[in-house]
């Protein structure tokens, strides 16, 4: 029942763009940092009449955050879409806000992590735990956003519950409490998002042994996830965070310029705001735009399968440094889809109620129209964004082809991608050190029964 309760998912872009908003769009894109204000774009567009909701936990590496002077990130306006109607109720919550930062004597502020329409997501130090750094989320005393975040919690609580060791890569909530109407939740302090480091290390990708790293993580994590009938209908780079985000820097003589690498590629997957159990009721459109599968745009429905596409998605972004299908219309993303994957299976487009997308059983699409130029123009058949014809490069690019199956009875499974060639290594590294373990264990074993014999 917790759909009535959820706005649409951020992403869900109402209105067609002219080639030039597009350029601008693209050139916002990579000027903002924070989830919110990557969604947050529409609401800049005059056309754009949808109110977004972000569930995002940002954070900074812990010496910019230390070196941060804002104790007190109530002090400061929230940047809110709102109407009308809902100016008191914004005005009543900042007011909250600050009540809030001043007297709790629980958690004490030291910087703003990351905000959206939500509210704010700070780092404090739990009084209450030894003066631990964690996360917390504090959600505006509005109904719409304290009653996502309620559900947000139960998920939360469920996830812990089913994963008490921590062996999965999702995040864990700590504690969570009201406050004066405020929902707060408390999580373990992470680095940046997958996103933000590649923003900040100017969109280069990560090195194919990171993908691979991260790769495994994410399709582990959101396997665990399948597996407990959750989907998590939100996946994209903003929300895969850094467990540690020290990097080493080196000069790029090829470039000019310096790059970052990143010391460990451990992640851990957060925001499970939008997160729709199997037998909830399932909105009919999920998804940042970026990351959304085709049987989404097509309004088909969409189980399990849409979060695997998602994945797809992220990794070829982490290997380009760039969002793979750049557009916020659904006509031209399919129109991009296929210029990527070749054509969109007849039997999908003759099952689509989004009728206005096909003539004759084939995308409607004018390949000759500013649209079509555009789609020309930025995107290319997947294995021409290949950059090496080594083994790793053509396995990863395997995977994500399989990932990005448009059917999604066909589409990879998570079980089956664990499995797939690209990981091989890492399987064999793992047997390796156990054989290494065992060798070890028995030499021990010899060497005292020697000593007890003399």
């Amino acid at each position: 029942m917790r759909q009535s309760k959820r706005m649409r998912s951020p992403g869900a872009w109402l209105d067609e763009y002219s080639w030039e908003e597009r350029m601008e769009c693209r050139k916002r894109r990579k000027r903002d940092s924070y989830s919110s204000e990557r969604e947050n774009r529409s609401r800049r567009n005059p056309h754009c009449h949808k109110t977004l909701e972000g569930h995002y936990l940002e954070a900074h590496s812990l010496n910019q955050r230390l070196d941060s002077q804002e104790m007190y990130p109530c002090e400061h306006s929230l940047d809110v879409a709102c109407d009308d109607d809902s100016r008191e109720e914004t005005h009543k919550d900042r007011d909250d806000w600050h009540h809030y930062s001043k007297s709790s004597g629980r958690n004490e502020i030291v910087c703003t992590l990351g905000e959206g329409a939500f509210g704010k997501v700070v780092e404090c130090i739990d009084h209450s735990n030894e003066g631990a750094r964690v996360a917390l989320k504090i959600i505006k005393n509005i109904d719409r956003y304290r009653e996502a975040a309620l559900s947000e919690v139960e998920v939360l609580k469920q996830l812990k519950s089913l994963d008490a060791d921590n062996k999965y890569a999702c995040v864990h909530m700590l504690d969570w409490f009201d406050y004066h109407g405020h929902v707060c939740i408390v999580f373990e302090l992470l680095g940046l998002s997958t996103y933000d480091f590649l923003k900040e290390n100017n969109f280069q990708p990560f090195p194919v042994k990171h993908i691979r790293h991260m790769a495994y993580q994410i399709i582990r994590a959101v396997k665990f996830l399948h597996k407990n009938k959750l989907t998590h209908t939100d996946l994209k780079p903003e929300n895969i965070l850094l467990i540690d985000s020290d990097y080493n820097m080196a000069y790029n003589r090829a470039k000019r310029r310096d790059e970052r690498t990143l010391k460990s590629p451990d992640i851990k997957i957060v925001d499970f705001g939008n997160a729709t159990f199997d037998h909830e009721h399932h909105t009919s459109v999920v998804s940042t735009r970026h990351y959304r599968a085709p049987e989404v745009i097509l309004d088909l429905g969409w189980d399990h399968s849409c979060d695997v596409w998602s994945i797809g998605c992220i990794l070829i972004e982490y290997y380009l440094g760039t969002t793979l299908f750049q557009t916020h219309d659904s006509k031209e993303h399919l129109a991009m889809m296929e210029r990527v994957l070749g054509p969109i299976p007849t039997n999908l487009l003759e099952k689509t109620k989004k009728r206005r997308y096909v003539h004759r059983n084939r995308l409607d699409w004018d390949v000759h129209s500013s649209s079509g130029r555009y789609v020309r123009k930025h995107c290319r058949p997947l294995k021409h964004y290949i950059s090496s014809k080594t083994e790793d490069h053509r396995q990863l690019f395997d995977l994500i082809e399989k990932m990005m199956e448009y059917d999604p009875a066909k589409r990879l499974s998570l079980e089956q991608a664990l499995h797939h060639p690209f990981f091989s290594c890492l399987y064999k590294t793992s047997n390796s050190r156990k054989s290494n373990s065992r060798g070890s264990s028995t030499r021990s074993s010899s060497s005292s029964s020697s000593v007890g014999s003399k």
